[in-house]
């Protein structure tokens, strides 16, 4: 047989045979007097072998250690690694799809969030929160919590959006503090009793989340975007609710 009808008799292109025949999966076969490649029934089932394998979703590599493999030890392997990656797969399928489901059922209520779609974690947040109103902070806080939701790891992001909910009831405070220090100088008193001011209304938990280093570059992002007595002020209020929480030395 010819490289077309081989190709045509299992199932693939030519092109896939040949590139079969570039990673060694395929042996050459004899060639004709005419240099044509004379394909027999053993390349055609070896030929098959992969085909049924690839569409298994058996990597090319994979593929080659199993045909190198005589007693099927490696097809018994990959087959049960294949099997336990499509489950994961499944999983996360089903977890995407009770998300879409939530988020498809929000649109349709019109209580979508403009932000969204975000975690549930920050979507009950931002209901909390309600409306920004007229405070230019506030609405530059759901901004901020839009890219912490997104950059931040789950198992971290849950405990943190935890410990916003409970300042939600002074969140209209800190909004104020923070709105008032626009346009000040960042070394100015008023910015150290804006600082405790804040502290007292931040909750204990936040501690945990005021790293003494910043792998990630997340806080100096934040820092970045807020003014700069706004930035200071944030900062060391910060460090007087990891210090509160610590307790005396």
């Amino acid at each position: 047989m010819r490289i077309g009808e081989v190709a045509a008799l299992v199932g693939v292109t030519p092109r896939a045979v040949r590139h079969y025949h570039h990673l060694g999966l395929l042996p050459e076969p004899l060639r004709r007097s005419n240099g044509y490649r004379d394909y027999g029934v053993r390349d055609a089932v070896l030929l098959a072998r992969i085909r049924r394998l690839t569409e298994l979703g058996v990597g090319l590599d994979e593929v080659r250690d199993v045909l190198a493999d005589t007693e099927g030890h490696d097809l018994r392997e990959v087959l049960e690694e294949l099997d336990a990656d499509l489950a994961r797969q499944e999983a996360l399928r089903r977890q995407r799809r009770t998300r879409l489901a939530e988020l498809l059922a929000q649109a349709q209520a019109g209580s979508l969030l403009p932000e969204g779609p975000v975690s549930p974690e920050l979507s009950g947040l931002l209901a909390a929160l309600g409306d920004p109103g007229d405070s230019p902070m506030a609405v530059k806080d759901r901004e901020h919590l839009a890219f912490l939701d997104a950059a931040t790891p789950k198992e971290r992001r849950v405990s943190l959006m935890a410990a916003l909910q409970e300042m939600r009831e002074h969140a209209g405070q800190v909004y104020s503090l923070l709105d008032g220090l626009a346009g000040q100088k960042p070394d100015g008193p008023h910015v150290a009793r804006a600082a405790s001011a804040l502290a007292a209304l931040l909750p204990d938990g936040l501690a945990a989340h005021v790293p003494d280093t910043d792998a990630h570059g997340l806080a100096e992002a934040l820092y970045e975007d807020l003014a700069p007595a706004q930035a200071a002020a944030v900062h060391r209020a910060l460090e007087l609710v990891k210090r509160r929480q610590e307790g005396p030395a």
